[in-house]
């Protein structure tokens, strides 16, 4: 016998699973490494929090919810600082190479910009 809460998490579960999914989709499809970014990180990780979410549901009264809890906090906090990393490197990276320009935001603290 299925219980509402049964049925919340099998589709937290399934919702997280789409999101992971087109989270996939848009990293293989895009083109560079700016474009990619946004699939890496936003519908993944709220994919990843639904799947989370769901399982704590179902295993409601388990000890296990609290590393399930912890894994959620920690990707929470660590993804955002990971995106913005690689996002600066990629932005160096391909400045030159995508026509960008010589002068960018990010380029106050390598010194002076030759003209």
């Amino acid at each position: 016998m299925s219980t509402a809460l049964d049925v919340v998490a099998a589709i937290a579960i399934l919702l997280g699973a789409l999101l992971a999914m087109t989270a996939a989709i848009g990293i293989v499809r895009f083109d560079d490494t700016l474009s990619r970014m946004h699939p890496a990180t936003k519908p993944q990780v709220i994919g990843m929090i639904l799947v989370l979410a769901g399982c704590v549901i179902r295993l409601r009264g388990n000890v296990d919810i609290w590393m399930l809890v912890l894994v959620g906090l920690f990707t929470l906090l660590t993804a955002p600082v990971i995106a913005h990393t690689v996002g600066r490197v990629a932005y160096r990276e391909q400045r030159g190479r995508d026509g960008l320009g010589l002068v960018g935001e990010l380029d106050r603290d390598e010194g002076p910009t030759p003209r």
